[in-house]
């Protein structure tokens, strides 16, 4: 009767353990290889064959795909429009004998409200500040200087900007030329775990049987006549065995395997591509022919 042991010795657990572990090996190997493929036939342009090649003679890559957007780009703000203004005043002649600070007016010019002080220094007028524009004025308007007590009269003009009409907005057509491949998820699958559960049951039993019978049968007769009678007696028996023995053994095997799978970080040549890439993005005027 074969024991435990020799039962398990018996299962080919080479096979029936190496070979998921094998298969998670080829898996990992295919998800490179899927990335490889992703990468040139995506990403990038087919390499140029070479003169003569019947086959792919060189592992280099094309150029990389790139992606056009167009859009508008401002190139000139929107101005808005700016009325008339007095941008300042002048001193043309600052005078003398001036005791303290003179009256600054400001007449015609078509717009009201502007006013303007006077600077004085050491008896002369040396600036003139305009602290309010005023509004609606169509040309500069004329400076009047008086008072103050001066002996010579200053004299000043007023500096005059026309309006301006307000301006659009100015758009050139650009194109956005982005690498296809910083565009999309790369695939990086990686197995992470793999777990094999394995179960083995074995139920060994081993049996005998034996089978015992006995038989006896009796007959008893009797005669009477005259004197003396006469008897007989008549006795069989019978005797059987039978004996079965044997093994039985019943095996129960079962199988789980577990995978899990991960989408694995970026590698850092991969990464320092995709940074070269992503430096090579650029947006240039769209051609107008």
């Amino acid at each position: 009767m074969p024991t435990p042991g020799q039962e398990l010795s018996s299962i080919d657990f080479a096979s029936m353990l190496g070979g998921p572990l094998m298969a998670a090996v080829n898996a990992q190997a295919q998800a490179a290889m899927s990335t490889v493929t992703f990468i040139k036939e995506v990403g990038f342009k087919p390499a140029p064959a070479l003169p003569g090649a019947t086959g792919p003679a060189t592992a280099e890559t094309g150029e990389p795909i790139y992606v056009t957007f167009k859009y508008p780009k401002e190139v000139a703000p929107y101005m808005p429009a700016q009325p008339g203004a007095i941008t300042g005043i002048s001193v043309t002649d600052g005078g003398s004998g001036y005791t303290s600070r003179p009256d600054v007016h400001l007449s015609d010019g078509g717009g009201t409200g502007a006013a303007a002080e006077a600077t004085i220094s050491n008896g002369v007028v040396t600036a003139i500040t305009l602290t309010s524009p005023g509004a609606n004025y169509t040309e500069a308007p004329s400076v009047t200087i008086s008072g103050g007590g001066g002996d010579a009269q200053a004299t000043a003009t007023a500096t005059y900007a026309p309006p301006v009409a307000a301006l659009p907005a100015v758009y050139e057509q650009m194109n956005l030329e982005v690498p296809l491949l910083s565009m999309l998820p790369i695939p990086y699958l990686r197995i992470e775990d793999v777990t094999i559960d394995f179960n083995a049951k074995i139920n060994s039993v081993e049996y005998q049987r034996v089978d015992t019978s006995l038989k006896v049968d009796a007959a008893f007769e009797s005669q009477a006549g005259g004197r003396w009678g006469s008897a007989k007696l008549s006795v069989s028996a019978s005797y059987q065995r039978s004996t079965q023995q044997g093994s039985q053994v019943d095996r129960a095997y079962s199988l789980a395997v577990h995978i899990k799978a991960v989408q694995d970080e970026m590698p850092a040549g991969m990464e320092k591509v995709l940074g070269i890439l992503e430096n090579a993005i650029r947006s240039v005027p769209a051609s107008t022919a």
